[in-house]
């Protein structure tokens, strides 16, 4: 899986419960997040590589019922999680927090998720946030509209 990830150039490979293997492309955790609402089965004892695993995808992973984890980078903020969770883990390169690509800067959805102290409070503060970012995104087009 880990190569597939690196050969294909996606952003996570999901082996199944059942052993089938599937790659995705988009980025962040927005791969998780489909499946999580359309595909939550895919996740339930699925093992995972993905590019990066911070905090908000720790939570995400075990929420759906992750096996396994591959990350070639993770945070040192999304160990607790899978720690408590029971779920095996493994990485490239551990690092304190996520940053975005260009800067020094704390990935927002890190930061959006530091106060969490679960991964369902993970998952909901996600929600929230992502659900909030689409009423703007809407409101947005409505007023191109008029």
């Amino acid at each position: 899986m880990v190569r597939l990830l690196r050969r294909e150039h996606c952003s996570l490979v999901v082996r199944d419960a059942a052993g089938n293997v599937t790659l995705y492309h988009k980025q962040g955790v927005r791969d998780l997040e489909d499946l999580l609402d359309h595909a939550p089965a895919t996740l339930r004892g699925a093992e995972l590589a993905d590019k990066v695993v911070g905090k908000a995808a720790a939570g995400m992973m075990v929420v759906g019922g992750v096996r396994q984890i591959y990350a070639e980078v993770m945070s040192r903020l999304a160990l607790p999680l899978l720690d408590g969770a029971g779920i095996s883990y493994s990485f490239g390169q551990l690092v304190d927090h996520i940053v975005i690509a260009k800067g020094d800067d704390r990935c927002p959805l890190e930061k959006i998720v530091g106060p969490c102290q679960t991964a369902e409070e993970v998952v909901a503060t996600l929600r929230a946030h992502f659900n909030k970012m689409k009423q703007i995104r809407d409101e947005n087009t409505l007023c191109k509209q008029h």
